[in-house]
């Protein structure tokens, strides 16, 4: 179990009676009698959405523990740690099984070791869990180069070993700035149902945004314009790339711009995947409000943590529109 979080620990009572009115209301939702489990938790991007369509979370694990305490702050519950080191039979039973796994080679890939291909990565972790427990569900999320890592043989292992464990797999590339964010970020997703369901992802929407909706509407403080010495270091490293012949550097984006690059875990250090311009002032980088409205999180989200933990969480979550979208395709196909 994550410790080191005191400092939230009052706010968790007012939390769960919140949640227990919360629960009352959700007996109607499309999910309502799904449990789910959440691995990898993060911040619980992807478990927003199953909360909001009735399902209810039984299990949650996260390792780090800043991002166990944006996790507390938000869901009233402290994730257990490393999912290597908990058994699969302490794991209450479930239906849906979320996770958002790192991307890792397996040593074995092709070599037809059945189980014994995954041993030694998180994978593995997710199967021995599916094995015992069997969920109708998974909803597995990674980077869109996952299906090429490798040379392809890390996503052959995983489809091969999903099948062998009695599943059928969807799988598809979308983009967040499809989905009602201005931001430009592709992921692989992996949907697997045990029942031969038919399953189709959600198509993009109409919906027309710009990098402004996320942006602060009031005056934004100066600690987040970058400084001088930045600055000339970003555009001093800018021109050499360019002289290299290719496109690496800074990225400047302003309200009119129609999104962003891709918000990434090392964004603290500099901010140089997305600066903000700023009139007569160097730019800026986003807030962490900002960073979390760019990955489709409401305003009514705590973020509990310090600024570089912050942009750490939101540059490795998820864009929440995004699993919404599917989350609801995949209401659509367990209802028919």
């Amino acid at each position: 179990m994550m410790r080191d979080c005191q400092p939230i620990q009052e706010d968790l009572i007012n939390i769960a009676y919140a949640q227990c009115f919360q629960d009352s209301l959700k007996e109607n939702l499309p999910l309502s009698g799904y449990k789910f489990i959440d691995l990898f938790a993060g911040i619980g991007g992807i478990r927003k959405p199953f909360d909001e369509l009735g399902a209810q979370c039984v299990f949650s694990s996260e390792w780090d523990k800043y991002a166990g305490q944006t996790y507390a702050a938000n869901y009233g519950e402290i994730p257990h740690g490393d999912i290597t080191k908990i058994d699969e039979n302490h794991i209450p039973s479930f239906d849906i099984l979320l996770a958002g796994f790192p991307c890792q080679p397996f040593s074995n890939a092709g070599h037809k070791k059945g189980f014994d291909d995954t041993r030694g990565t998180l994978f593995f972790d997710i199967c021995r869990i599916v094995k015992l427990h069997k969920p109708k569900i998974l909803f597995l999320e990674n980077v869109k180069g996952f299906k090429g890592h490798n040379k392809g043989k890390t996503f052959s292992v995983v489809k091969e070993k999903l099948e062998e464990l009695g599943y059928h797999i969807y799988t598809e590339i979308l983009n967040a700035k499809n989905f009602g964010v201005p931001q430009n970020r592709e992921r692989i997703y992996i949907i697997a149902f045990r029942d031969d369901i038919e399953f189709s992802f959600p198509i993009p929407c109409c919906k027309k945004v710009k990098v402004g909706d996320i942006l602060s509407k009031n005056h934004v403080d100066d600690k987040y314009t970058i400084s001088n010495k930045l600055w000339a270091g970003h555009k001093r490293r800018k021109l050499e790339h360019r002289a290299k012949g290719n496109g690496f550097g800074y990225s400047i984006f302003n309200h009119d711009s129609g999104y962003t690059s891709t918000i990434s875990a090392r964004y603290y250090k500099d901010g140089s995947e997305i600066l903000i311009e700023q009139k007569d002032k160097n730019p800026r980088k986003l807030t962490p409000r900002e960073a979390a409205r760019l990955q489709g999180f409401p305003d009514d989200f705590i973020i509990p943590v310090s600024d570089t933990q912050a942009y750490k969480q939101f540059g490795n979550s998820v864009a929440v529109p995004v699993i919404r979208a599917v989350a609801k395709k995949i209401c659509e196909a367990v209802g028919k």
